[in-house]
């Protein structure tokens, strides 16, 4: 990495971390500043501002999160057990960090029906699993990978969001979720 990676990299870690211990909305860019051992302005032209921080902390939870299930899809796993077990860690990770996920679950720049081409993602992961299911034949086949990925993650984070504003987490959700919406309509 070079300086100003490493100096990012540093910035993340430490906003990372005055957000678990003190919230996201009770921790100021000084604070950050401070836990990152950089001044003001080297956090300002790192980042434009905390919620700059936080969209970028998002991102890189995403990419955390690519080869964690990339080789399990590569070995042939079931895929509906697999997107379960996806879907089940994000829900861990929102319920860990609320304030993030709300980033994370109303991103300010809206999917499109395809991932990213740029950067590993979420939803690339999702709808990867989703193909290898397909060719397993226990995910439906009558929509593309690409649509039923953004269905699969639209009602996800609207159930997610429901939790995070109070309503209880039911792990069998997910479940529910991926039999109404993957496993298969019709024929």
């Amino acid at each position: 990495m070079n300086r100003r990676a490493r100096t990012r990299s540093a910035i993340l870690d430490a906003a990372e971390q005055a957000f678990r211990d003190q919230g996201y909305g009770a921790t100021s860019m000084e604070d950050i500043a401070q836990r990152a051992g950089v001044v003001r302005k080297t956090l300002y032209n790192a980042f434009a501002s905390k919620k700059d921080i936080a969209e970028h902390l998002v991102l890189r939870a995403e990419a955390a999160s690519e080869p964690l299930y990339r080789h399990r899809i590569d070995a042939g796993e079931n895929a509906l057990d697999l997107l379960a077990v996806m879907l089940s860690d994000s829900a861990g990770w929102c319920l860990q960090f609320p304030e993030l996920a709300a980033f994370a679950l109303s991103p300010r720049i809206r999917p499109a029906l395809s991932p990213p081409p740029d950067r590993p993602s979420f939803q690339r992961i999702i709808r990867d699993t989703l193909a290898a299911g397909q060719a397993q034949g226990v995910i439906r086949r009558d929509e593309d990978a690409d649509f039923l990925a953004l269905m699969l993650l639209g009602t996800y984070a609207q159930h997610m969001t429901s939790v995070l504003a109070g309503a209880a987490f039911d792990p069998g959700q997910i479940r529910r979720i991926l039999r109404l919406l993957v496993e298969g309509i019709g024929a």
